[in-house]
């Protein structure tokens, strides 16, 4: 099956139910609150279940930059693995937590554990799918992180109807049986250049590059900063409805967390999952005819999510709310197709990895803070003004994109 011609739609397959757990045993954190807080006390302020949420993106960011370049480094099959197996355990143990600072530490476990992922996930399928499917394989797996927040998103109804505790149980171990299966089927690409690989574009065989000197290139170039900036803002808003959308569902339509929790994370996924196929055949097509194709494609996505976030802050009932978390998954899944297939226009094979994980810490230490900010706001009673004061970083985000990117290549080599 590796060398067969759909291997590569494989590989997406195989990585789109570990990206479905990566985002569900994260994501159903943030609807347990009531259930948990019975058993634990300091979960009880929101203030403190900010700090919950937090520490895993810290811990996350911090890792990502170190997971990319162990990615560009070492056989990313293992890594996913590994990956996989270390925070699905995690997930199984949360259930046995009988105090917040057990909860904070696993969650800082799985901030490391969760970090090896992404970058080795999305080069790996960026390495088998190039030129006219690249943008559609990478919203294809974008649509499992989708997917797994929508169903975390029945945690909180999950708990009500069992325990907690059995919440954690049942999803750590699909993980963990999950992990034997990749042993399995997962196949590494070593190398670009393997002529039995049915590729539609060939790249020149990726070459090992010292550490310090991928930093240099990256760092000493325009482009890099500019997609930094461009990916830590929309972070901002994007972590802020993964880890909040649920709570300001509930205290804004005035419904329990049982159905707030459900209906956040279904409507965003579903616009999501539309946006990220919509998002990505449109910039496979696009940029068969010009260069910018996917720049015009994730601008355009991001330009969504600025109305959406109008509609969170100062909307107060069900078709305002349900209809900005449409947008903004709509949106956000444009712009989420187009990350690193735009990033694969100027940084060649050699340093993929790292460059993707350096700006996932930068847009992780964005949501980080938001996190923790949303926190206190919620306390004072002022979310939804501080979701719609989102906006101004999405406009500046979106001018800089539109200003300062111009590819010269499909695919950068050198």
């Amino acid at each position: 099956m590796k060398n067969s011609k759909i291997y590569p739609w494989v590989v997406v397959g195989l990585l789109w139910v570990v990206a479905l757990l990566n985002y569900m045993d994260r994501q159903m954190l943030s609807t347990m609150k009531p259930s948990m807080m019975v058993d634990i006390a300091e979960l009880q302020t929101a203030q403190n279940f900010g700090r919950l949420m937090a520490v895993f993106l810290w811990i996350y960011g911090l890792m990502s930059p170190i997971a990319g370049i162990i990615a560009d480094k070492l056989n990313r099959k293992w890594l996913i693995v590994g990956s996989l197996f270390v925070w699905s355990s995690v997930t199984f143990l949360m259930g046995y937590s009988t105090s917040f600072n057990q909860l904070y530490v696993l969650r800082a476990i799985m901030g490391v554990s969760e970090a090896l992922y992404i970058p080795a996930g999305l080069a790996l399928i960026t390495d088998y799918h190039q030129g006219k499917t690249r943008s559609l394989a990478v919203g294809i797996h974008m649509t499992g992180l989708y997917t797994g927040q929508a169903i975390g998103g029945f945690g909180a109804t999950i708990a009500a109807g069992y325990s907690w505790e059995a919440t954690f149980h049942t999803f750590g171990i699909i993980g963990i049986i999950y992990s034997i299966i990749l042993v399995l089927f997962l196949r590494e690409r070593k190398e670009h250049g393997e002529k039995q690989l049915p590729l539609v574009e060939q790249e020149k065989p990726k070459e090992k590059f010292p550490v310090l000197k991928s930093f240099g290139f990256l760092f000493s170039n325009i482009f890099f900063w500019v997609l930094l900036f461009y990916f830590a803002a929309p972070s901002v808003p994007g972590w802020a409805t993964k880890n909040w959308l649920p709570t300001l569902f509930s205290t804004n339509l005035g419904i329990e967390m049982e159905q707030a929790g459900p209906l956040s994370t279904i409507t965003i996924a579903v616009s999501s999952f539309i946006g990220v196929i919509f998002g990505g055949i449109l910039s496979d097509k696009w940029v068969q005819k010009n260069l910018r194709g996917r720049i015009y494609t994730s601008a355009i996505g991001l330009s969504f999510t600025i109305p959406s976030l109008i509609l969170f802050g100062f909307g107060h009932n069900i078709v305002m709310i349900v209809g900005g978390a449409l947008c903004f998954g709509l949106g956000y899944g444009m712009f989420d197709a187009n990350n690193m297939p735009i990033l694969c226009q100027f940084a060649p094979p050699k340093v993929r990895a790292t460059a993707y994980g350096i700006m996932n810490m930068t847009g992780v230490f964005a949501g980080a803070m938001i996190t923790s900010l949303l926190g206190k706001s919620t306390d004072a009673g002022n979310l939804g003004t501080d979701f719609a004061k989102m906006t101004i970083v999405v406009v500046v985000a979106v001018l800089l994109l539109l200003l300062f990117l111009r590819p010269k290549t499909q695919n950068a080599e050198n």
